[in-house]
């Protein structure tokens, strides 16, 4: 599958037709997703009707815009007039009348982008890998007995295994960039607000919707058209109406870049960390200032934790026992466990948090970037919650790098840095002074150009 980037201006030149883009996607998921479980549902009707009508607008040269006609997948986290949004449960029924498009759906959808269908998810985007009660395993492309992460896994396995251009995830906890990070694709969590989302999350404003692409380019491609204004979200930030396509080629000379090796001394496996250094050279070499010097984030786990289980109790309350006992047990369980946080520990973790986000926004006063692994290992064994060895009893407990910055609002990409010696993808994380959106994406298209990455060969 060819970038959206190249895509769309085939599509211009008439070189290209959106029709022949769809069919090649459809054939893709045909041919892999059974291995791989990407997808939940996809329209191959739906998708090609969408496809001849921007054909048709291309051939009048009335194209909607720069993501008319290119195959995209939606999350299914995410409203979508006409399907189901089942969020990976069996409590919930599909015999609903599915009439609202979420914002970024229907921002892609005025702009005549092709939607294939949709992507697999942990239950209600709870943990940090795609499995789940309603859809069962997705599996990695670069290893099928390897998980992709999660929670937006289908979306990463997607865009990896080339099943469409653009795909749409969400981010509470990593949850873009922990499944990017495992398959080796781009994937960018914005800082919070800047795209538009409806209905509110339960993870509330530790969530994100954005763009997860095989190329940066892309991912400015498709966040400059969701980062268009919603009324519905009445928390999301004033649009600047910027073009998030402009600039990428700026380079990022003289930008001052701090690596951390690591968090708080918290460990990565060797080979990650060996990818990741050798990453953060690379940054160097290509003019930034670079100094290893990690922030002074303390004991930043409990803070999140307080936070994603309340989340989760608040979203398990209008369920009755009967529908729980379909569900994960690991999400009842952590809805369980956030019902007995007290309103003091809450308020204290609110306290926490602003602590943590002056001591970001301090470190950018000397720091344009922060560089540090995606995720401190690459990707294990899937149908696990943690990994067989030192993953501790959550996914928290493995995905350190993450989550910080969903507490801090910062925007963060994942950019593939590597193979290991078993060919499982390693992740450079980049961090940007909150709202700083473009000058992440800028480091991530100079480390991309410099050190294009491969695709798995399925």
């Amino acid at each position: 599958m060819m970038s959206a980037a190249r895509m769309a201006a085939l599509f211009r030149k008439k070189k290209l037709s959106p029709v022949e883009a769809t069919k090649a996607a459809l054939a893709r998921i045909a041919a892999h997703n059974g291995r791989l479980n990407a997808f939940i549902l996809v329209d191959e009707k739906g998708a090609l009707g969408a496809a001849r009508r921007a054909e048709r607008r291309y051939a009048k040269g009335e194209a909607l815009g720069a993501v008319d006609g290119v195959p995209t997948s939606i999350k299914d986290l995410l409203l979508t007039k006409g399907w189901p949004t089942l969020r990976g449960s069996k409590a919930l029924s599909p015999d609903q009348p599915w009439l609202e498009d979420a914002p970024a759906v229907a921002r892609l959808r005025e702009a005549g982008a092709v939607f294939l269908g949709k992507t697999t998810t942990p239950e209600f985007g709870w943990k940090g890998v795609t499995d789940s009660p309603l859809t069962g395993i997705t599996r990695n492309p670069w290893n099928p007995k390897m998980t992709p992460g999660g929670s937006s896994g289908g979306a990463a396995v997607a865009a990896a295994a080339g099943m469409g251009a653009l795909h749409l995830g969400t981010d509470g906890g990593g949850s873009i960039r922990i499944p990017a990070g495992f398959c080796g694709i781009f994937g960018f969590k914005q800082s919070w607000g800047r795209v538009p989302a409806y209905p509110p999350s339960p993870f509330q404003t530790l969530a994100h919707v954005g763009p997860m692409t095989r190329t940066v380019a892309d991912a400015a491609m498709l966040l400059t058209v969701i980062a268009r204004p919603d009324s519905r979200d009445v928390y999301a930030l004033p649009h600047d109406g910027a073009d998030y396509q402009k600039g990428l080629g700026g380079g990022i000379k003289g930008l001052r870049v701090a690596f951390a090796a690591t968090l708080g001394h918290r460990r990565v496996e060797p080979e990650v960390a060996e990818l990741v250094a050798k990453a953060a050279k690379g940054l160097s070499a290509l003019g930034a200032r670079v100094e290893e010097v990690s922030p002074d984030l303390g004991d930043y786990g409990p803070v999140f934790q307080t936070f994603w289980f309340a989340g989760a109790a608040s979203l398990m309350s209008p369920f009755s026992p009967e529908q729980k006992r379909l569900m994960d047990p690991g999400l009842v369980a952590t809805g369980e466990a956030g019902a007995k946080i007290t309103l003091p520990d809450y308020f204290a973790a609110i306290k926490a948090r602003e602590a943590m986000g002056l001591t970001m926004a301090k470190f950018h006063e000397r720091y344009d970037l922060l560089a540090l692994p995606t995720l401190p290992l690459p990707a294990f064994e899937a149908g696990r919650l943690t990994p067989a060895t030192d993953g501790g009893e959550g996914w928290v407990d493995w995905t350190p790098f993450t989550y910080p910055f969903n507490l801090t609002k910062q925007p963060a990409a994942t950019v593939p840095c590597g193979l290991t010696k078993a060919d499982l993808p390693a992740g450079l994380q980049i961090v940007g002074r909150l709202y700083d959106d473009m000058t992440v994406l800028r480091a991530a298209a100079a480390f991309e150009a410099a050190y294009p990455w491969p695709m798995p060969q399925i």
